[in-house]
């Protein structure tokens, strides 16, 4: 069985991945970065995931009515 792609969900890890590598290379003494501008980073890449998803929920919408389809959410 099929699955949809959900675009909100790859948004959401591409930010926890960043952030996991950020973590990462200051730990290992790459660069430096101060550990409190990570949280808001963090906030702003879900608010980015959020918007991603009523999006792409919007588009889905719209073509399942132009098809004639009925939604289920």
């Amino acid at each position: 069985m099929r699955h949809d792609f959900e675009p909100g969900k790859l948004v959401a890890g591409l930010v926890l991945l960043a952030a996991s590598v950020l973590c990462l290379g200051d730990v290992a003494g790459w660069w430096w970065f101060p550990s409190y501008a990570l949280l808001p980073g963090i906030v702003a890449g879900f608010c980015l995931a959020g918007v991603v998803t009523s999006l792409s929920l919007t588009v889905r919408r719209h073509r399942n009515r132009r098809r004639g389809l009925e939604t289920d959410a």
